[in-house]
């Protein structure tokens, strides 16, 4: 019998500072053994891992994204979550905001208004 395939999520603001939240976010749901895709126009690589420009950069569907952005940076990049087929967006603490959700919802995504970190059953503080 195969494994189920593994959930796919682009942590957006992925960091390759390990003390930042979005660098916690990419091991953490590595470690509960999701695909982890990063996302950062400035970096090639985040913990190992291939990162990219955009989630339009990304072949093939997300599950899911979870933002470290600041909420003004959100709106830049909602409508891309959107058309990727996203439809569950993790708002982190400090990437949440009233505009943000309500464009989320119009575009047809679920907010979470959560830490995903902890949402997932993992730790922020390693």
């Amino acid at each position: 019998m195969s494994e189920p395939p593994r959930r796919r999520v682009a942590v957006i603001g992925a960091s390759a500072d390990r003390r930042k939240y979005g660098n916690k976010a990419v091991r953490a749901f590595a470690r509960r053994g999701y695909d982890v895709v990063p996302i950062n126009p400035h970096e090639a690589t985040i913990e190992g891992l291939t990162a990219y420009r955009s989630v339009m950069d990304v072949s093939g569907p997300i599950d899911m994204a979870t933002v470290y952005l600041h909420p003004d940076m959100g709106l830049k990049v909602i409508d891309d979550v959107a058309r990727k087929g996203i439809r569950e967006v993790w708002l982190n603490p400090g990437a949440e905001s009233p505009a943000l959700s309500a464009r989320a919802r119009a575009l047809g995504i679920t907010p979470i208004e959560a830490c995903s970190i902890t949402g997932v059953g993992e730790s922020t503080e390693d």
